[in-house]
C-alpha cells in the first residue's frame, strides 16, 4: 500500500512477537513461529504493506552468540514463512549494546531501539513514510520507537507483553492498540488504514 508514492510498513519486533521468547536465541532450531504469525505477514503481504523486521540483538555484544548466528536464525525465519507463502520485504537487527562484553559491538548507537536508526534506514532503502507506518512488539521499547519516529505502536500480549502492559506506568506513552498477537495486530492496522488512520 502507498501514500504519496511512498510504502507504508509494518515494522515488527523479532522475538516474542513473530517468533516465540527463548531469552537470547543461541541456537537456531530454538527458533519457532508463534501460532498465526505466518498468516499475520501474509495478510500484509496481500496487503501491499511492507513486512519489515527490527530486532535488538545484543547477545552479539554480551558475547552470548557471534553475529553470524542471526543470519542463520533470520534464513530459518524466512524459511519458515514461505512455507506458507509469507515473505518479509526486508530484516534489519542491532548488534550493539553499550555494557558489551565484545569491544567492536561495545557502544552508544542509533539502531538500538527505542532509537530510530534501524527505521530511517528502511524508510531511505524501501522509499517508506512512516508517519503512515505502523510498529508492532512485545515491549514497550518499540511503543516508545513508534512515538520517537511518529508512527502508531501496538503492544502484542504475547512474549513479554502481558508483563509490559501490567507495568505501564502513567509516564509512559500509551501504545495506539494492544493486540493479544500479531494476527490481530495485523487486523487492526487493516481497519485503521480503511478507517482513514484515525
Amino acid at each position: 500500500m502507498k501514500s504519496n508514492n511512498k510504502n507504508i510498513a509494518v515494522f515488527i519486533d523479532r522475538d516474542g512477537t513473530i517468533s516465540e521468547e527463548v531469552g537470547y536465541l543461541n541456537n537456531i532450531d530454538r527458533l519457532k513461529l508463534i501460532k498465526g504469525t505466518s498468516n499475520a505477514i501474509k495478510l500484509l503481504n496481500k496487503n501491499g504493506l511492507k513486512a519489515v523486521v527490527i530486532t535488538n540483538q545484543a547477545g552479539v555484544a554480551r558475547g552470548y552468540f557471534p553475529e553470524e548466528l542471526i543470519h542463520k536464525a533470520h534464513e530459518r525465519l524466512k524459511k519458515l514463512l514461505s512455507k506458507s507463502g509469507a515473505y518479509l520485504d526486508e530484516i534489519y537487527y542491532c548488534p550493539h549494546h553499550p555494557d558489551g562484553k565484545n569491544k567492536k559491538y561495545r557502544k552508544i548507537c542509533d539502531c538500538r531501539k527505542p532509537n530510530p536508526g534501524m527505521i530511517e534506514t528502511a524508510a531511505d532503502e524501501l522509499n517508506v513514510d512512516i508517519s503512515r507506518s505502523y510498529v508492532i512488539g512485545d515491549k514497550l521499547s518499540d511503543v516508545a520507537l513508534a512515538h520517537n519516529v511518529g508512527a502508531k505502536g501496538i503492544l502484542v500480549l504475547t512474549g513479554y507483553g502481558k508483563g509490559e502492559l501490567e507495568y505501564l506506568s502513567d509516564g509512559i506513552k500509551k501504545p495506539d492498540c494492544v493486540a493479544d498477537d500479531l494476527y490481530d495486530a495485523v487486523k487492526w492496522i487493516l481497519e485503521n488504514i480503511k478507517n482513514g488512520q484515525k
